[in-house]
């Protein structure tokens, strides 16, 4: 049986039909408004209705950013959605008019799932992964089940306190992990280092045309690749706090793996090994325990649509 895996973004929806073996055999993309839930509702249909005539289509799986119910048909929260108590598979079955399950998952979990199943840990047990974008999701599997709590909104390891008193946090905290190990920490630092720092921060700020405020994630990467010292700096920092959460991750779960995805997991050799040296630094009891590998994710951008159609099929 074949299934549809959905990707909602901010500003649309990425979609493919996903074989039982993790393949996509069909892509297409929607265009849809944040604030106007019915759009995305709408955009899920129409997918379906494209690919149903090539496909035999049993499922359709969508990777929601925010809280998904743990029946997972409704979205409780998201914070770039306007989803509020959103019964998101309740509104595609009835615009499909058919018999098809429709199965909602936070995307961080459906992403975890994909590398899981199909990606960089599909021979381990038990995994953290760890997408690091704008901000951090995370997705923990143990004994090869995803775990999603009681509620279904476990994992959401980006808003584990670090520093208390720290840097504000969207959610409405302080010190959340994800305000130093995430896209958005490495530019505010970027910035930042740029107004104290000018003549070392040249580079970076040339690339932004002199101003401080216009520089962003891939300029920072540029010049970090390019060699600049400012820019290797900021990936090393951003690197340390990764691996130093991941270690207090370790002490609570035990992994035998920790994928790295995102789009600042692409950044590869610039960060990956500061995460290492932090893991090791502050993994409790090292040189008495395995440890655990990092790796970086192997599905890229696909891995919440193979993970979300998968998931809506089998689990």
């Amino acid at each position: 049986m074949y299934a549809v895996g959905v990707d909602i973004g901010g500003t649309k929806i990425a979609a493919g039909v996903v074989d039982e073996d993790g393949t996509i055999l069909a892509k297409t993309r929607r265009s849809t408004s944040p604030d106007d839930v019915a759009s995305i509702d709408r955009a899920i249909a129409e997918v379906y209705e494209e690919f149903r005539g090539d496909y035999e289509i049993g499922a359709i799986g969508v990777a929601a950013a925010g809280f998904v119910s743990n029946d997972r048909t409704t979205v409780l929260f998201a914070p770039n959605i306007a989803w509020r108590d959103y019964p998101v598979g309740e509104k595609v079955r009835a615009l499909i008019g058919e018999d098809v399950r429709v199965v909602v998952e936070n995307d961080a979990n459906a992403a975890g799932w994909g590398e899981f199943r199909f990606g960089s840990a599909k021979d381990a047990t038990d995994m953290l992964m760890l997408t690091l974008g704008t901000g951090l999701g995370g997705a923990v599997v143990v004994d090869g089940r995803l775990v999603r709590g009681r509620w279904g909104v476990a994992t959401e390891v980006g808003h584990m306190r670090v520093v208390p008193g720290g840097h504000y946090c969207g959610c409405g905290h302080q010190g959340c992990w994800e305000q130093y190990a995430s896209g958005s920490a490495l530019v505010r630092d970027a910035r930042a280092a740029a107004v104290a720092m000018p003549d070392r921060a040249a580079a970076l700020l040339a690339l932004a045309g002199g101003d401080h405020d216009a520089i962003t994630g891939p300029q920072v990467t540029s010049a970090a690749q390019a060699g600049d010292p400012l820019a290797r700096d900021l990936f090393a920092d951003l690197g340390r706090w990764v691996g130093e959460g991941a270690a207090s991750v370790a002490a609570l779960l035990d992994p035998e793996l920790i994928v790295l995805g995102g789009g600042v997991a692409d950044a590869g050799e610039l960060l990956f090994p500061s995460v290492r040296a932090g893991f090791e630094r502050e993994l409790s009891a090292r040189g008495h325990r395995p440890e655990a590998r990092i790796v970086a994710a192997a599905l890229g951008n696909d891995a919440g649509m193979v993970g979300a159609a998968d998931l809506a099929r089998v689990d």
